[in-house]
Parts: C-alpha cells; sequence; structure tokens
C-alpha cells in the first residue's frame, strides 16, 4: 500500500509541474523598419571590401555571410546573399540603430571612412 501511495504521490506532483503555466517569457524586440540603406543596397562584396576595408568578424551560414565592422562608437553588420554568381548585400543593420531605421547612416559614413582593420 505504501508503495502505491508513493507511486500515486509522483504521478500527482508530475501532472502538476507538467500544468502549472509558463510565466517566464520575455518579449522579443520589435523588428526594425523595413528599408536598406541607398548606399549600400546590393553592393558586391568587392564593392564592401573596398569601401569599408576587412570585416572584423565573418560568419559563413551555408551561402550568406554576415560581416561585421566595428568602430570606435558604432558596429555595422552587413548581410550578403548570393546573387547571379556573387554575393551581395541584401541587409544592413547597425548597432545602436536609430528608432526609425535598422542601419544609422552617421555610422556607416564614418566606417566607409575609417574602415577598420581585423582583429587577429
Amino acid at each position: 500500500m505504501k508503495r502505491i501511495l508513493s507511486s500515486l504521490s509522483l504521478c500527482l506532483l508530475a501532472a502538476a509541474c507538467a500544468t502549472r503555466p509558463v510565466t517566464d517569457h520575455v518579449a522579443l524586440p520589435p523588428a526594425p523598419p523595413p528599408g536598406e540603406p541607398t548606399s549600400t543596397e546590393g553592393m558586391t562584396a568587392q564593392a564592401l571590401r573596398a569601401s569599408y576595408g576587412n570585416p572584423a568578424f565573418t560568419r559563413k551560414d551555408g551561402e550568406t555571410q554576415l560581416w561585421r565592422y566595428d568602430g570606435a562608437t558604432c558596429k555595422a553588420f552587413f548581410f550578403l546573399y548570393p546573387d547571379g554568381g556573387e554575393l551581395k548585400v541584401r541587409h544592413v543593420e547597425t548597432s545602436p540603430r536609430p528608432v526609425d531605421a535598422a542601419a544609422d547612416q552617421i555610422c556607416l559614413h564614418t566606417l566607409a571612412h575609417h574602415p577598420q582593420t581585423p582583429v587577429s
């Protein structure tokens, strides 16, 4: 009998835990507004490197790539996708970014005129 009560108690405890609502959700921040900076839209990887220098960080996911450029006051993230046999910029974000855009034009301007060399 003691064994049956112990098993029943464990089952009730497991059921109570399984039906308890999860309350520790964290809301995601809103997505940046659509629209890309005209200065970088469709830029090839070669043109991006010519304008901004070597990225401080790169990441490859299949055929797509992320290039990050670091400045003293901001970072820029360029998302490159294959297009017609070459990589082209399809999205740009900066950190920090303005409320009404995904990329800060001042940050991009600063990084383009002061390319950073990658950290080894």
